[in-house]
């Protein structure tokens, strides 16, 4: 057996038809191809954070009487945009998953373009939500307190499992806004639905959401370096693609394929590429089928007769 791996002998090739990937092993080999895309994606994605990032100067250096407008007004901004900017970055998430070629910046200003309205008010919502669970978790231990009475913080626990199903809805609203054409209260209605048929890819999903916002906590309590260097180029891109991976699948169970299957086709996204063409291919694919190529032994020259 040789010490280094033999580069002048080639193997039988791969077939085209040879079993796909499935699973875990599908996951990271997608994850793996990707991975400088979805450095690009996430910052092209932080870009829309900047509104709300401004909130902090404008509040430090601007006095009382402008930084209260001034700040309503960035809060407002970012509020629009990022849902708008969540739909670009699903819109190329999905194409990952589903293995179609995409452009990073075309498609991700794309899906921005071609879902604002409806991105932007579902973006609208969870900012709206996002904001009260904030406020909710100061005031109502403050009242509870207040009136020495603990059955007062019922509230906040029915917003909290009210938060939790938005939050599991939102792994299915931005897939299905950007690939199909349902109306804003059919997706609403699909999500919440889906959040509950989907509970078992939930809970994976929120599990790995967990574990990375932990890991992103201990650097930057002790690596603050390292922190703010994966903020820029990792999280919410895979975050992003993990939430995609997983609960794809569930929308093409329930949504797309049932569509298809009522108007009698087949869903394109699972067709192969020789289906997607309907012809015989001119050149036939012979990975797989070739003979092993040894290399040729020194010393013995080829002779002449």
């Amino acid at each position: 057996m040789s010490l280094f791996h033999d580069y002048e002998s080639a193997g039988p090739g791969i077939s085209k038809h040879a079993p796909k990937k499935k699973g875990i092993s599908l996951f990271f080999d997608i994850l793996f191809r990707k991975m400088w895309q979805l450095m690009g994606i996430n910052m092209l994605y932080l870009l829309f954070f900047v509104p709300l990032l401004l909130v902090f100067p404008v509040i430090y250096y601007t006095g009382e009487s402008a930084a209260l407008p001034l700040t309503l007004l960035l809060i407002l901004v970012f509020s629009i945009l990022i849902g708008p900017a969540t739909a670009g970055m699903t819109k190329i998430m999905r194409m990952y998953i589903i293995e179609k070629h995409t452009f990073v910046v075309r498609d991700f200003f794309k899906g921005f373009r071609d879902n604002f309205k409806k991105a932007a008010v579902i973006g609208f919502l969870d900012c709206l939500i996002i904001f009260s669970v904030i406020a909710g978790f100061r005031v109502y231990p403050q009242i509870a307190a207040a009136y020495n009475n603990k059955l007062l913080l019922a509230p906040m626990v029915i917003m909290c499992s009210i938060a939790i199903v938005v939050f599991m809805m939102n792994f299915y609203i931005w897939l299905m806004l950007i690939a199909t054409d349902l109306s804003l209260k059919n997706l609403f209605k699909n999500s919440f639905a889906l959040a509950f048929v989907g509970m078992k890819r939930n809970l994976i999903s929120i599990g790995v959401i967990v574990l990375t916002l932990f890991i992103m906590l201990i650097m930057m309590i002790y690596v603050q370096s390292v922190f703010f260097l994966l903020m820029l180029i990792l999280p919410w891109a895979f975050l992003s693609f993990v939430i995609c991976f997983n609960c794809y699948p569930v929308i093409q169970r329930f949504v797309i394929n049932p569509y298809y299957e009522s108007i009698g086709q087949i869903n394109p996204e699972l067709m192969s590429p020789e289906d997607e063409e309907g012809e015989e291919p001119v050149f036939e694919d012979m990975g797989g089928k070739e003979q092993p190529i040894e290399k040729r032994r020194k010393g013995k020259g080829r002779r002449i007769s």
